[in-house]
């Protein structure tokens, strides 16, 4: 299926788009590669390093918290020194908006680039159209009529995202997650009349909700971020049909970092089985201080402090 005004993918890798700068398809398909992964949030080689080690598919890349100011994309100098140190994919973040900062990121050889809303919003009425650029984009969503919004634009992975607050708190993503999985099982059901509809209520391409009708999920990687701590957390998003999770970068603020990334890391790749959940879950009270509710310093993922 296509559009006339931009690119659509189908799933499984056929996609139809224009071959000729910047192919949507292989965008997509370089984003598929990360499904059934972990992806950490770090601030530092040390930590790329560690979670690489503990078995994340992906780094994201974020400054060290800061106490006030905007925003902004990081440190180009840290995400090259991150490359450096690390054979994973690298992720860094931009403004929302902000299509220079991606150059930037781009320019220096990123693997992923997110259009973060954990930042500073830089344009408040337009996306980066992310068409322009060779380099794959994350982009958030809370809703399906966001999401296919977003792949509209050119986006190869969708990240449902949940609290925005940095509280520890995973029942938003939870709540975005079924809405999306709830709204995509109604548009099962729906006859053509009713999915022309359905789009127009939604504010979505018709194109796009169609094919969304016809695969039974988003054209795309669908990731749940915001809240996810736990090896449970991350394994909850997994049944509830996600492809993965972003983790912020807290969970290397505790005595053995290394214990609590790979337990999170072998919970997602392991979702459905309890006898690994049971191990991957032990040990970790100990581990645990600081992510109580309410406690500031909770996965400020992305916001200048923390990641997605």
């Amino acid at each position: 299926m296509a559009a006339e005004d931009g690119a659509v993918t189908i799933y499984s890798g056929s996609a139809i788009t224009d071959a000729k700068k910047n192919p949507y398809s292989l965008k997509v398909g370089l984003a598929q590669m990360l499904r059934g992964g972990a992806i950490f949030e770090v601030t530092t080689a040390d930590q790329a390093k560690l979670a690489e080690d503990a078995g994340a598919c992906s780094v994201i890349v974020s400054d060290p918290p800061r106490a006030q100011g905007i925003s902004r994309m990081s440190d180009p100098a840290l995400v090259k020194d991150i490359k450096r140190a690390v054979s994973i994919p690298v992720m860094a973040q931009s403004r929302v908006g902000h299509f220079v900062e991606a150059q930037v990121l781009e320019a220096i050889g990123v693997d992923y680039i997110d259009e973060s809303e954990y930042l500073a919003i830089a344009d408040e009425d337009h996306f980066i159209n992310k068409h322009n650029f060779q380099t794959p984009f994350v982009c958030g969503a809370q809703t399906l009529g966001d999401a296919l919004r977003r792949v509209r634009e050119g986006a190869a992975i969708v990240r449902t995202q949940g609290d925005l607050s940095g509280s520890g708190n995973v029942a938003m993503a939870v709540k975005n997650v079924r809405s999306v999985m709830g709204q995509i099982r109604l548009l099962n059901n729906m006859d053509d009349d009713e999915v022309f509809a359905f789009s127009k209520e939604i504010q979505a391409p018709y194109d796009l909700v169609a094919q969304t009708k016809q695969m039974g999920r988003l054209p795309v990687v669908q990731f749940a971020s915001g809240g996810i701590v736990t090896p449970a957390d991350a394994a909850l998003m997994m049944q509830l049909g996600c492809d993965g999770v972003f983790v912020g970068s807290d969970v290397f603020n505790c005595s053995d970092p290394y214990k609590r990334v790979r337990g999170i890391a072998e919970a997602v790749r392991n979702y459905n089985d309890p006898h690994v959940l049971v191990e991957t879950s032990s040990g970790l009270s100990g581990l645990m201080a600081g992510l109580d509710l309410g406690e500031d310093r909770i996965e400020h993922f992305g916001r200048g402090h923390g990641g997605v």
